[in-house]
């Protein structure tokens, strides 16, 4: 039988990749909207000496936590709180987190760590978090807050900033902004974006980032000045949901990549954000996938599984658009690819 592989290090995609990123303990906040990039620029910064004896709190707006597999092989302690944002889950799941995370430091059940990064959900205010520190007295003397970093996408930025009022909190709120995916952009754009940006955080410095590549102390080095006292209650705009398309039996690859090609076309504006993980017909290791919009990402073949789970798993986050339908599109493309 050919073997599909040159080399024991090239995959259907390519080279394959290992990942895709007072006493008190400082706790970086790390915010942005859906597709954003924050995954990326974690797994850099877990990556980074920097980063070593990082804890990771990831909350997923989903069923199925993508985000939370593809982090955990950088680092020894993640918790994830899933199906919902941190704002709309009652946030004594948060506070449970974090002293259960203390708790087992203490008893040597988990690695010493130095730091805690919170990675919100896409659709999450950050408000509710900061409140979560500062009404907490427990938490207050056992935590401090550095850092909220906001990751912007270059691409979709402006838009978002226009139709999503989370993605307007999410600016207010952070110390730190950075604009993702700034090789992918225009320059004119990228200027109307960091205007955009300016306007509504003039205290709030902005970095550019390219493949979630930055330099780490900007995710955890203390920030100068004061927050903004903006507090509020996030409400989802209507329509957006979440689900989740999962399969056993290996994908074939083109079938999959003309089904989303379809649905981008029909609905592209819609598609907030999906993600996941594929076990493609012919393959070794998963294949990442991941759209924003009417942008696809190129996808990467990781050299092996990061969990047990070994079933294909997409996440979808969309406005107003039925999961049947879906279901259906790919139903339908996969069986046209059979006959």
């Amino acid at each position: 039988m050919l073997d599909l592989f040159p080399s024991r290090q090239a995959g259907l995609f390519g080279r394959r990749h290992k990942r895709e990123r007072g006493a008190k303990i400082p706790v970086t906040v790390l915010t942005g909207f859906l597709g954003s990039g924050k995954t990326t620029l974690l797994q850099r910064f877990l990556a980074s000496p920097e980063g070593q004896g990082t804890a990771v709190i990831i909350n997923e707006f989903g069923a199925v936590g993508i985000d939370d597999a593809l982090v955990r092989d950088s680092t020894e302690e993640t918790v994830l709180l899933g199906n919902g944002c941190v704002c709309c889950i009652t946030r004594t799941d948060l506070q449970a987190a974090l002293r259960r995370l203390v708790f087992d430091r203490e008893r040597g059940t988990v690695a010493p760590f130095r730091r805690i990064v919170i990675e919100t959900s896409g659709l999450a205010d950050p408000g509710p978090i900061l409140q979560t520190f500062s009404t907490d007295r427990a938490l207050g003397g056992e935590f401090h807050v550095d850092v909220v970093l906001a990751v912007v996408d270059a691409i979709n930025g402006e838009a978002e900033l226009d139709s999503a009022a989370e993605a307007r909190k999410q600016i207010i709120l952070a110390d730190r902004l950075v604009i993702s995916k700034i090789d992918l952009a225009e320059p004119a754009a990228i200027g109307r974006l960091t205007r955009r940006l300016q306007a509504l955080n003039p205290r709030a410095t902005i970095d550019s980032a390219i493949k979630g590549v930055l330099d780490p102390q900007r995710v955890i080095e203390p920030a100068a000045g004061e927050r903004s006292g903006f507090i509020a209650e996030a409400e989802h705009s209507d329509g957006i949901g979440s689900f989740v398309i999962a399969q056993d039996a290996p994908i074939e690859w083109l079938a999959f990549a003309r089904a989303m090609e379809t649905l981008i076309g029909l609905r592209g504006g819609d598609l907030l954000r999906v993600k996941g993980m594929l076990n493609v017909a012919g393959g070794r290791g998963p294949v990442v996938v991941q759209y924003v919009q009417h942008l696809a990402h190129p996808p990467v073949e990781l050299e092996a599984w990061p969990d047990g789970n070994r079933s294909s798993r997409v996440v979808f986050i969309t406005r107003n658009v039925a999961e049947r339908d879906v279901r259906a599109l790919f139903a339908t493309v996969q069986a046209l690819a059979k006959s």
